[in-house]
């Protein structure tokens, strides 16, 4: 953790192993880690030990945590889906509905489900009760170009409008709305020269008015493909456009009634 007070830098937490992700949670002041030993560890920041420590199926690959909805993506397609009003043991656990790696996950800003995204240029739209999800879950496909299949890296929510955002390994950002299943604008292409510039990460300031993300090689064809002098890391930003990010209504579909 970096102190602004003091400009310094802290460890705060530790794993076993590499630790993929963490999120702050401000309503238990903790931060959640999750890694790649096979724990979902809670910290307070003001002691060394973790607080609680779950032991998952297998390594986490994807986390995201809108309290008290806390969603943990692993290695075999394994799920888990905490209320965090009782965080000690899932209050679901289940296999993706997409049949390849999972590569990240982000809570419904009304906490009642999440978006899964994978290797396989595909996003799947899941409800946390079956009630609910036996109508509204379904899967698409994006962040494909001909026979090409690129990986979902990111999947942010926007914070004012609620409709989200994809970027891939295609070089290429998305915006969606979910509740009308629409693509609402489709950006251009980055590259590194004839090659497409992995879009690796990406999140939306505050208000949802600036899109940053971050182009890396992605290490998808191994460390034989990378070279530095040609695929620098940079990060860039996007100032939304209302059009773009706003929710539209459903198009009526065509046809006899």
């Amino acid at each position: 953790m970096w102190n602004l007070a003091t400009n310094q830098a802290q460890q705060v937490a530790q794993h076993d192993a590499p630790v993929r992700h963490c999120a702050f949670i401000p309503e238990n002041n903790l931060l959640v880690t999750g890694s790649w030993d096979k724990t979902l560890k809670y910290w307070d920041l003001r002691t060394p030990n973790p607080v609680f420590s779950y032991n998952l199926p297998e390594r986490c690959y994807a986390l995201d945590v809108k309290h008290p909805l806390l969603v943990v993506g692993t290695a075999d397609r394994h799920l888990l889906v905490f209320n965090l009003q009782n965080p000690s043991a899932p209050y679901k656990q289940l296999q993706s509905p997409l049949k390849w790696q999972t590569r990240c996950v982000a809570c419904f800003p009304d906490k009642t489900g999440y978006l899964i995204g994978s290797i396989e240029g595909r996003v799947a739209v899941q409800h946390v009760e079956d009630s609910i999800g036996q109508t509204k879950n379904f899967t698409f496909k994006c962040h494909r170009e001909n026979t090409d299949i690129y990986a979902v890296n990111s999947i942010e929510f926007h914070p004012v409008h609620g409709t989200f955002v994809t970027a891939g390994s295609d070089g290429t950002y998305n915006f969606w709305d979910k509740d009308s299943k629409q693509r609402l604008k489709a950006m251009a292409k980055a590259s590194y020269g004839a090659e497409p510039a992995p879009i690796t990460c990406g999140s939306f300031n505050a208000d949802g008015s600036i899109y940053a993300y971050g182009l890396s090689y992605d290490w998808s064809k191994g460390f034989q493909a990378y070279n530095p002098a040609q695929m620098p890391s940079y990060v860039q930003l996007h100032g939304t456009q209302e059009a773009e990010v706003k929710a539209r209504p459903k198009t009526p579909a065509s046809g006899r009634k």
